[in-house]
């Protein structure tokens, strides 16, 4: 399907956000087509419209657009002006509002693709990449190549292009290009939609065909995110605006129950999920019982309106059966059979979440998590000392610097209860000194709790290892933070870094 600069044009007039075009065409044949859409001029191709936006934005981009076949330009009305003067007979679209126009013109340009292809989107302060997993896990089946496209924290697939994420979500062409590549591919399409994703407009429009909301915590309430909870709440239940189906946790969160709910109504069809303790949840939907941990992973009986079966997941805590529920009711919304289901859960694998290394003698166990907030550590060393009753327990973890300040103060009161040492270390300290960020982190632990600082990440996880090693009796060692991630980042940008699962099973390996 094409579109020109001129249908573009009339779309944001009819909705409010054309303040005034450049250079099209006079005459209705004289068509200017376009059939896509770009942000990043390293990626535009011929008869793309090229969108102006960013802080960082520089007009040197627009020509480079140009050079490469753009159609037109986007851009708001603050830069009109100067890219006027840079590009003078170039065809443009100026917009009252950025965020809104690059969202509608994507979708348009790129021909509606979520038209053409089933969709589920995640949301939640945690769970969202561990959920994913196990939908695509289900939907992929036996087969050898995913059919399922995925867009979050971990990676992007759209069955054409495959590479590493930048954001969880990302920026509106971008997300339609995908999405665009999917629907191509006869793939449907799984994907994480974060909070700002969704507060700054960049699924705007998009349709799911199930929409599910996991989880809130306090995380990313910052200056640089969220000024306040309220504003991270009402961003998330944005997600239910364009959605066939909703599925909420019925299990979480009694404090804004009646919020979620109410706002999860504005779906046609709500279904919920969650953990039974007495095996008769009759507040959800889909529900569990008779759970239970077992080597390598967790064994429960699930239940659905339709059928109760036996499943197992290769993930532990009581918290992954919470999400493989969510994987259920999402995966019975778009036509999964009960063997699909079960078969997906326990095949799945999810890099850097509650990955679990033993060494030889099985005296030592390390458990890499992707866990960076103070819920989510709760969360996995509450999992954890359940798991393992009578180990000695190590914790390491660090915090960002430059965003998420609150994690450096919440993250070792919520670990203290469950760990016997906690050693703070280097987690994307960004343009603040890791000494700073650690030194607070001490100041947040609680009387008593026995802690260290050893500032390097790499010399930080070996030295717990020592420690179980040197303990007198077996002993967890917990990675928390990085999960899959192979860079650090640093003042002076991205450094390269052994992953911490890759550098556990070396150092095991090796003793």
């Amino acid at each position: 399907m094409n579109t020109t600069l001129k249908q573009l044009a009339a779309l944001l007039q009819r909705k409010g956000l054309l303040a005034s075009t450049a250079h099209l065409p006079v005459f209705p044949e004289e068509h200017i087509y376009v059939t896509g859409a770009d942000c990043d001029s390293r990626v535009v191709e011929a008869n793309h419209l090229f969108v102006c936006k960013g802080s960082t934005f520089k007009p040197a981009f627009l020509e480079s657009a140009l050079k490469a076949g753009a159609s037109g330009y986007l851009c708001d009305e603050s830069l009109a002006a100067e890219l006027a003067a840079t590009a003078p007979n170039a065809p443009a679209l100026i917009t009252s509002n950025i965020r809104s126009a690059m969202s509608l013109v994507s979708a348009e340009a790129w021909g509606h693709p979520d038209k053409n292809m089933q969709i589920a989107g995640i949301t939640g302060t945690k769970g969202k990449t561990t959920v994913a997993y196990f939908v695509r896990a289900i939907l992929d089946g036996n087969k050898p190549l995913s059919r399922t496209a995925t867009l979050g924290t971990l990676e992007i697939y759209d069955g054409i292009e495959r590479c590493a994420s930048r954001n969880t979500t990302p920026e509106a062409p971008d997300l339609w290009r995908h999405l665009a590549h999917a629907a191509s591919s006869g793939l449907d399409m799984v994907m994480e939609v974060s909070s700002q994703g969704l507060k700054y407009q960049r699924v705007e429009g998009l349709h799911y065909d199930v929409a599910a909301f996991l989880n809130i915590g306090v995380d990313h309430v910052s200056p640089l995110e969220h000024p306040t909870f309220e504003d991270y709440l009402a961003s998330k239940l944005k997600i239910f605006e364009n959605a066939q189906t909703a599925v909420v946790n019925a299990s979480f969160d009694p404090q804004h129950a009646a919020q979620i709910l109410e706002a999860a109504h504005a779906c046609p069809k709500v279904v919920s999920f969650g953990v039974s303790s007495n095996n008769n949840d009759a507040q959800a939907n889909v529900w569990a019982s008779d759970v239970r941990p077992q080597p390598g992973g967790m064994a429960f009986t699930v239940h659905t309106p339709q059928w109760s079966a036996p499943a197992s997941i290769a993930l532990t805590g009581l918290f992954n059966v919470e999400n493989a529920l969510a994987a259920v009711a999402i995966a019975q919304e778009l036509g999964c059979s009960e063997r699909q289901i079960v078969d997906g859960l326990k095949r799945c694998r999810v890099p850097g979440r509650m990955d679990v290394t033993c060494s030889a003698d099985d005296r030592i166990v390390a458990i890499i998590d992707y866990a960076h907030n103070g819920m989510a550590v709760q969360t996995a060393l509450d999992t954890v000392r359940k798991s393992y009753v009578n180990h000695y327990v190590i914790a390491v973890f660090g915090a960002t610097g430059g965003k998420g300040a609150e994690r450096r103060f919440e993250m070792p009161p919520a670990a203290a209860p469950y760990a016997d040492h906690l050693i703070y270390t280097e987690d994307d300290p960004g343009p603040e000194p890791v000494e700073r960020i650690c030194a607070q982190m001490v100041e947040a632990t609680p009387a008593g709790t026995s802690c260290e600082v050893v500032l390097d990440r790499t010399e930080a996880i070996k030295h717990a290892l020592n420690m179980a090693r040197a303990a007198d009796k077996p002993a967890v060692v917990c990675v928390l933070g990085k999960g899959h991630e192979a860079r650090q980042l640093r003042k002076d940008g991205p450094s390269p870094m052994v992953p911490d699962g890759e550098l556990v099973r070396q150092v095991l390996a090796n003793e």
